[in-house]
């Protein structure tokens, strides 16, 4: 059993960015880590890992993937966080007052095609995966370090508190979660997708899948500048603004003084290196031919581009 907060811990980890179906990817990783594979599961004599969620969606191993990473979990030799991906995948396949959760149209099934043809085709491994979705908490506390797929808001993170069972939704929160304009909505939303902004009047990008938008997520931890357009994620949307005081309002920051923090999910690119002391993305856009990426933490409280393997 996962536990979302653990003082006083010790043990070493590596930590594991978003793989997104590419099970050989995670396959390699995990050796060239040295974890071995007996008895059906990898694990390591001296390791642990600690996956940042959106295992699924994209790649086409799918269930390598999952048949990998559940039983390292179910043995102890993984921890995970729950990724926007495995969220969106219960809402899919969740209905209330008769309608999915998440909408079944295009853009909704072409992000979730490769897991709708690998996975949801047989009824009795969906249903396995399923639950196995809804046992992984949306953050981890462990003392001296922390994992959340996208954000680490402090206040959602005390307010979501109540309704979570160690850190983990059930069905009532997800229908909450679903709902727009609740406040779990926002809530959920910012762990697992980011801290968003809308873009000034006329201005849209396309986003990784080319479908249009205006809501753009943004760099929540960087008070350097205050320049919206030098902020925004993807960074080569052309437009010119300064921070508002709603803008300045979302940009929470990460305090230096605070835990080593890990993320995923914000498709970055090049030579992975933390984002501040304390702070690292281990998305390195593997499903967009980029890197499936890990760093082995061993308690420091700086963080160092030297520990990043992939």
């Amino acid at each position: 059993m996962q536990l979302t907060t653990k003082k006083n811990q010790s043990t070493s980890y590596d930590i594991i960015g978003d793989i997104h179906g590419h099970g050989n990817d995670l396959i390699n990783l995990l050796i060239k880590l040295g974890y071995e594979y007996s008895d059906g599961v990898f694990s390591h004599t001296e390791r642990k890992v600690i996956f940042l969620g959106d295992f699924i969606d994209r790649g086409s191993n799918q269930r390598l993937v999952l048949d990998t990473v559940i039983p390292m979990i179910e043995c102890g030799s993984a921890l995970s966080v729950m990724g926007n991906h495995e969220f969106n995948a219960l809402a899919f396949h969740t209905r209330h007052d008769g309608n999915p959760l998440r909408p079944h149209n295009k853009k909704n099934i072409h992000q979730h095609s490769a897991f709708l043809e690998q996975i949801a085709s047989d009824d009795t491994y969906l249903e396995k995966v399923l639950n196995f979705f809804y046992s992984l908490p949306l953050y981890l506390d462990l003392g001296d370090l922390r994992i959340v797929h996208a954000c680490w808001h402090h206040d959602y993170i005390s307010e979501l508190s109540n309704s979570l069972d160690e850190g983990r939704i059930n069905k009532d929160l997800l229908v909450k979660a679903s709902t727009k304009g609740a406040m779990e909505y926002e809530m959920v939303e910012t762990l697992l997708k980011g801290v968003e902004v809308k873009l000034p009047e006329d201005i849209y990008f396309a986003d990784k899948d080319g479908f249009k938008r205006q809501n753009v997520r943004v760099e929540w931890w960087n008070h350097s500048t205050s320049v919206l357009n030098d902020l925004t994620i993807p960074s080569n949307i052309k437009f010119n603004q300064e921070l508002t005081s709603s803008h300045k309002a979302k940009m929470l920051g990460y305090q230096p003084h605070l835990p080593p923090c890990f993320v995923g999910h914000y498709w970055k690119n090049g030579k992975p290196t933390p984002l501040a002391n304390n702070l690292a993305c281990l998305d390195y856009s593997v499903a967009k031919s980029g890197k499936l990426v890990a760093y082995q933490w061993d308690g420091e409280q700086n963080l160092s581009e030297s520990k990043f393997i992939y």
